[in-house]
């Protein structure tokens, strides 16, 4: 069993999936000769050509156009928007026929599509390349999105939403794409989209995040003594695994939610809202939120000002800790 990143497990996952099925193809912005930005496709146009691994221009609408085209016609590409901020020429095509051909027609079309989408922040780099916009997609029904926090889910939800009959956003925290290395399997397997993973059991209160946001959350925990707290790694956002949130809930009484995106209408106010839909009688504080700033990113001179990190993290631990009615 090899050590990876979470970057050589994605590359690892698609040369897989491509020599296990000729109909896989991987194609984006430097997506094939240089092996994009991030180096994640990198070697796989040299083994499988030209025809299956290709660079495209710089045109986010006819990127997903056509995949989408492809998608209905028996291929499943795998397409590269090269950062997540650039997905909006692409995202009347995501939204308007990717999310909807299914129930459009009835369900003689699938769309078998994956959008791979390096996100979020602390890499320095400008506005459109650090953003959080994991809401945009998970907002929308017909699709499913998922965020891997570690290279054995980032191979295992890969590997799911390539084999996925419908549409699948896979958001890459680029932060973390070399951070670590964790055993991984060489052999194929799926990680359940729709499926939350507690990470770490506790009885003080319940925490959950997903992406670049559970390496905080861990550094968060080793700041502070005496705090057993339960951690949940949401993994897929959309459909959100709400259930094993509000279980844990009743059990610790205590609810924080870690989110890199902005305040406003994030993943967390609808995780808190439903926790308090169906677990409101067992709390014994009001559920709490670490988030960013309702804010454009900043230059990289500013970037750790909005960047959430384990201090503002332990800081709401504590509090929500110590709270009394």
């Amino acid at each position: 069993m090899a050590e990876l990143t979470l970057l050589q497990a994605i590359n690892q996952t698609l040369e897989q999936q491509m020599e296990k099925d000729q109909s896989v193809v991987v194609f984006g912005e430097d997506a094939g000769f240089e092996g994009g930005v991030f180096r994640v496709t990198a070697g796989l146009q040299k083994k499988f050509g030209e025809d299956r691994v290709f660079d495209t221009p710089i045109a986010e609408a006819a990127i997903v156009g056509s995949a989408i085209g492809m998608a209905i016609n028996g291929l499943k590409p795998v397409a590269e928007i090269q950062f997540s901020g650039f997905m909006f020429p692409g995202y009347n095509q995501i939204v308007t026929h990717a999310a909807r051909l299914r129930n459009r027609s009835r369900g003689k079309y699938s769309v078998p599509l994956v959008i791979r989408m390096p996100y979020g922040g602390g890499v320095r780099a400008l506005e459109h390349h650090s953003e959080s916009l994991e809401t945009l997609f998970a907002h929308i029904p017909g699709l499913k999105l998922v965020i891997p926090s570690t290279p054995y889910d980032a191979k295992g939800l890969l590997t799911a939403a390539i084999q996925d009959p419908d549409p699948v956003i896979y958001f890459e925290p680029k932060r973390i794409y070399r951070a670590f290395k964790q055993e991984v399997p060489e052999k194929e397997y799926k990680v359940e989209i729709g499926k939350a993973k507690v990470v770490k059991k506790g009885k003080d209160m319940t925490i959950v995040a997903w992406g670049a946001m559970m390496r905080e959350v861990d550094k968060a925990l080793k700041l502070l003594d005496n705090v057993d707290a339960e951690v949940i790694d949401l993994r897929t956002i959309a459909p959100m695994d709400s259930q094993t949130v509000i279980e844990s809930v009743k059990k610790t009484g205590r609810l924080l939610v870690v989110q890199e995106a902005v305040k406003t209408l994030g993943v967390a106010s609808e995780l808190i809202s439903r926790v308090n839909e169906e677990a409101f009688l067992y709390l014994e504080a009001p559920p709490a939120r670490v988030t960013g700033h309702d804010i454009t990113v900043p230059l990289p001179k500013g970037e750790h000002h909005h960047m959430v990190d384990a201090k503002r993290i332990a800081y709401e631990i504590k509090k929500l800790k110590n709270y009394e009615v």
